[in-house]
């Protein structure tokens, strides 16, 4: 059986406020992108492009805090063991290796949808949206267990 140790609350003040701010950016961007695909196959073009902005823009501020907090904290150990370490870290490469292309194939994908090439949106799009989408939420589950179900022992 998978045990959770020593759960921190989720507005833990021993957690660096920016680290809690990029989970936040991440679930807010999950939800932007979902809404923007709904909104799309229900033929919505404007509120889809407006939210799909928004996504980007909401991943672009991730971007900077992440990039912010990254390079002025010391790494935070994961306090897991057995079975559970295995499926982090399974976690955390494959978040690490595909969030590296998100940010060229988002900002690509909204150059074709703004400039009318829909043929060639859809094409891209097609590989950005779930690649986008998982590193959403898997950045929202790496905070989790690293912060919250996991945290290394004192």
């Amino acid at each position: 059986m998978i045990e959770v140790a020593n759960i921190v609350p989720l507005f833990s003040t021993a957690i660096h406020p920016l680290a809690t701010a990029d989970a936040v950016l991440n679930s807010i961007a999950a939800a932007l992108l979902v809404t923007g695909y709904v909104l799309i196959k229900q033929r919505r073009e404007t509120a889809h492009k407006w939210t799909m902005l928004a996504a980007l823009a909401v991943s672009s501020a991730f971007l900077a805090c992440y990039l912010t907090y990254h390079l002025t904290t010391e790494p935070q150990k994961f306090g897991g063991s057995g079975p559970i370490r295995g499926l982090y870290f399974s976690i955390l490469i494959s978040h690490v290796a595909l969030a590296a292309t998100v940010p060229v194939l988002a900002i690509w994908t909204a150059i074709l949808g703004l400039k009318d090439r829909r043929h060639a949106h859809r094409k891209l799009a097609w590989w950005t949206f779930p690649i986008w989408l998982y590193v959403s939420v898997t950045g929202v589950i790496v905070y989790l267990m690293l912060y919250h179900l996991y945290p290394p022992v004192s």
